[in-house]
């Protein structure tokens, strides 16, 4: 399998300033394959993508912390996360993609090594199998320890799952919203369904991000803040957003990072729902300990 590159070796620097403390909540990290060898599941082979490129970016677009979710490419094998969230000095945490088997001593080993949540991949060009039963019996395992659900998905599966995630008894956490159609703009079939979603359950939230997978027009990604401004403002308590770096799959349109966070204060436009959507929330999720008595 050849290996692929989808990212740029020097993003531009974005002309928004993130605030202190902000949090870029979804990334990944990529071997070293010479020490942590990919799946043999893998339905693609990255280029090393280490921790230390990683902290290079963090610091280099203004950002103060990183969650690390496990990448597709490495399976239920987190060692490549667990060593990236070590090497952070405590400035980043994790998201595992565990086995129905794990064991809780694995398990707490998992918490004790950063790790607060876990992720359900849903998108069959990644994954061969999604056992929603076997899922929802990690999510009552893992729901002691404090952790949430990450789910990803495509809208066209969106009405199927909606069982499935209302029997999660964690926040649940969806990946890019969903990846509705962004074409069809705010008012689109995907997108008002998905925000009927929100609606509904509370303890649902999402992540913000993906313009450069999302947006059909591409750069300056207005398609992607046409649609996603009012799902921030109307869910300001329950908003996540991060790169992607290093941007899995998106060798034919590898973004520039620092274009991507340039699309912070559009989609978010008053300093309180940056602080919400960049530093409040995903404290909440990955560094409660940190945060102020209520």
């Amino acid at each position: 399998m050849t290996r692929t590159k989808t990212w740029v070796d020097q993003p531009s620097r974005p002309a928004f300033r993130p605030p202190a403390g902000a949090v870029d909540a979804h990334v990944h990290v990529f071997g070293p394959e010479a020490e942590f060898p990919f799946s043999l599941k893998a339905k693609y082979h990255p280029e090393d993508a280490t921790p230390e490129m990683l902290f290079a970016l963090r610091d280099r677009l203004g950002f103060s912390r990183n969650v690390i979710v496990q990448a597709s490419c490495h399976g239920t094998d987190n060692a490549a996360t667990l060593a990236g969230i070590a090497k952070s000095n405590g400035k980043a945490r994790g998201v595992a993609v565990v086995s129905p088997d794990i064991g809780d001593e694995e398990l707490q080993r998992l918490h004790a090594g950063g790790i607060r949540g876990v992720r359900f991949n849903f998108l069959k060009r990644l994954v061969d199998d999604a056992p929603k039963d076997k899922f929802l019996d990690i999510a009552r395992r893992i729901a002691p320890l404090g952790w949430h659900v990450v789910v990803y998905f495509e809208a066209d599966i969106l009405e199927e799952l909606v069982p499935f995630l209302e029997a999660i008894p964690t926040i649940v956490v969806v990946d890019h919203l969903g990846r509705p159609d962004i074409a069809q703009g705010p008012e689109g079939a995907e997108t008002q369904r998905f925000i009927r979603l929100l609606d509904e359950h509370p303890a649902i939230w999402t992540k913000v991000s993906g313009a450069e997978r999302l947006s059909p027009q591409g750069r300056p990604f207005d398609d992607f803040v046409a649609v996603i401004r009012p799902v921030v403002e109307r869910f300001p308590e329950r908003v996540l957003w991060g790169t992607d770096w290093p941007h899995p799959n998106m060798e034919h349109r590898i973004p520039d990072d620092g274009t991507l966070v340039d699309v912070i204060p559009r989609i978010a436009p008053t300093e309180e729902l940056q602080r919400k959507l960049l530093v409040d929330n995903p404290m909440r999720l990955y560094w409660p300990e940190e945060l102020p008595p209520a």
